[in-house]
């Protein structure tokens, strides 16, 4: 499977959409598994981050239950209790990094065995496959990142060739098994990487190590996995005609009380049915290489018939931005600025506090701390059964705090409405 620059940059590309094409629906259980990869909940605490702001009013719950180590045989080994126990009707799978075992020098090598991997690989998907249509559980089937090699030279050596072989046996299982969604996050991966190399062999663009990549490289793979499930990008758009003083267009908002003076100035109240989001911290090194911050939030704001001259946004009454009248005049998006001060910023903060509090409390008291611990010892004198027995019912207990985690997400997701202020700067 050979991918080029001009495939790559299509990929790059986000589409508007619809709710309608978006692979999650309200309701949905979203489990999340994979590896370690997926256990270090970045790129799935992102994605859970994107899909609420974007739709708070849906009720979408998500677990990731990736486990460091572990590859596609095991996710079918523990399917029915990791995946059916959670209650999931949708699912991401994101394996094939310790499917394709080391780095070897050839995939046709016989000391790599590269084709009764692939075949391993395929059998133990195919398991999973056949249990989710079992379970009428939708499966988004995603390719695994590249390795991201630390030495200055070539960035796609054998081993990420190897993992390339594996992204396309993702792609047969999803195509074998109906309507499955086959989503490449390998290809923008590796033209991201390919990309800063060559604006410096020393860049890197994963923030981890060669297996795992950290923040940047995980909103990569966030924003990638999302636009393969037709992620919509619109949060909102308002334009406003300052000569005849109307609001020309708002779509996925409200607009009420405009009000435009003579020197420009205008002021309006929006109300929101969506939140731009972007992860926070070094995660906003991925900017550096892909656009992915305006590309996943398409927060629009036009105001035509101003003044020459610049102007100062506010919201809440916080100055976000600075703009220039034919600026305001062509569009700008707002989703950087919303996202760095304010009451919009403040929101989406509460959000993702909350995303994590849940996501921990499940990941250490119910998904490591019962399903993955360890049996009691025989001299214990406790039967296998009796350690489940007793396993299940400490899980049982531990899953009654989760609906009042899942309900205070919910409290940070209520919007309300913003004042909105374009207020000319005052030169001297």
């Amino acid at each position: 499977m050979k991918y080029t620059t001009t495939a790559i940059s299509l990929l790059l590309t986000a589409l508007p959409c619809t709710a309608a094409e978006f692979f999650l629906k309200n309701d949905d259980k979203v489990v999340m598994m994979g590896d370690s990869i997926t256990e270090q909940h970045l790129y799935s605490s992102y994605m859970e981050a994107w899909a609420l702001t974007r739709f708070p009013a849906w009720d979408l719950k998500f677990f990731n239950v990736g486990i460091g180590g572990d590859n596609a045989g095991g996710g079918g080994g523990r399917f029915m209790r990791d995946v059916v126990g959670c209650g999931a009707t949708a699912m991401t799978v994101n394996f094939g990094m310790n499917d394709c075992g080391g780095p070897g020098s050839n995939f046709d090598d016989p000391r790599y065995s590269g084709a009764n991997k692939i075949k391993e690989f395929m059998t133990s998907m195919q398991k999973i496959a056949d249990q989710a249509k079992a379970a009428n559980i939708r499966v988004a089937w995603c390719t695994t990142t590249p390795a991201e090699v630390m030495d200055e030279g070539p960035s796609v050596l054998p081993y990420i060739l190897n993992l390339e072989k594996f992204s396309g046996a993702v792609k047969e299982i999803a195509a074998t098994n109906g309507n499955a969604l086959f989503i490449d996050q390998f290809h923008p991966f590796v033209a991201a990487i390919d990309k800063a190399r060559a604006a410096n062999p020393k860049n890197r663009v994963g923030g981890g190590d060669v297996v795992h990549p950290g923040s940047p490289g995980q909103t990569l793979m966030a924003a990638e996995i999302l636009k393969g499930m037709s992620f919509p990008t619109l949060v909102a758009a308002v334009e406003i005609n300052a000569t005849s003083r109307k609001v020309v267009r708002n779509k996925n908002c409200q607009i009420e009380g405009l009000k435009i003076a003579a020197d420009g100035r205008t002021e309006f109240q929006q109300k929101d049915n969506a939140l731009p989001f972007f992860p926070d911290g070094d995660a906003k090194n991925i900017l550096l290489w892909v656009p992915l911050l305006e590309q996943m939030n398409a927060y629009h704001l036009k105001v035509s018939g101003l003044k020459p001259g610049q102007y100062e946004v506010r919201l809440g009454g916080m100055k976000v931005a600075d703009y220039s009248a034919s600026q305001l005049g062509a569009g700008v998006n707002l989703a950087a600025a919303a996202l760095t001060a304010g009451p919009i910023a403040d929101q989406v903060k509460a959000v993702w506090a909350a995303i994590n509090a849940k996501n921990s409390y499940f990941h250490d008291r119910i998904f490591g701390g019962v399903l993955r611990a360890g049996g009691v010892p025989e001299f214990m004198g406790i039967s296998p059964e009796q350690v489940e027995v007793k396993r299940m019912a400490v899980f049982n207990e531990r899953m009654k705090k989760m609906p009042e985690l899942f309900e205070a997400i919910r409290k940070t997701l209520v919007i309300h409405d913003h004042q909105v202020e374009i207020v000319p700067i005052q030169t001297r």
